[in-house]
């Protein structure tokens, strides 16, 4: 829990001054940033090495660079999001049904650009919300943020107590249908305060 509130006390005082200056390059330039931070993340999760991994960081801030310059962060085609999205849900219900095991068994280049893609599409994704205004922006994150607090502390208080099946197991032993009850509920209150706001 430390870490967590230290790790979010970070972001938000890089995040939240980005968010709020008038020139909204300066928001892109920093998620820019902590998305290429993430590349080099990725790639040493799948067993990089370091000359790769760095690469890995340069190349996704190319990617980002080249949809920014196409005029992507302010109309991405749609075909992109019906396509990331898909992918998204596809792959997820896939490895929730096969378990970590057949995560194994995709070949390590196919795992590295599939997080490449993911973290470009989550870049840009996150500019175009800010294009869209701060208000649209910080509703996303803090969907996201409440979500996973909400989550957290439901899983942490009455994690196995309502439900004896885990969500699951083999990829994620700690976590419980009791926090995603708890996530789900947090989502429902803040979208309820947020339109009152």
């Amino acid at each position: 829990l430390k870490q967590r509130i230290i790790t979010a006390l970070l972001m938000l005082a890089i995040l939240v001054p980005a968010v709020f200056y008038p020139d909204r390059t300066v928001f892109a330039l920093v998620a820019m940033g902590l998305i290429a931070a993430a590349a080099w993340e990725w790639a040493r999760l799948n067993q990089c090495a370091s000359a790769l991994a760095l690469a890995s960081s340069a190349m996704c801030a190319g990617m980002c660079i080249a949809s920014w310059s196409m005029g992507w962060v302010d109309a991405a085609p749609s075909v992109l999001w019906i396509g990331a999205g898909s992918a998204w849900v596809l792959v997820a219900a896939w490895l929730l049904r096969a378990g970590v095991p057949a995560w194994a068994k995709v070949p390590q280049t196919l795992r590295w650009l599939g997080g490449m893609l993911a973290l470009w599409v989550a870049w840009l994704a996150v500019v175009q919300a800010r294009t869209k205004g701060i208000n649209f922006l910080f509703a996303v994150l803090v969907l996201v943020w409440v979500a996973d607090i909400f989550a957290y502390f439901a899983g942490r208080t009455f994690g196995g107590k309502i439900f004896a099946r885990k969500l699951a197991p083999s990829i994620s032993p700690g976590k419980t249908w009791e926090g995603v009850l708890g996530g789900l509920t947090g989502v429902v209150l803040m979208a309820f305060a947020w339109r009152a706001w």
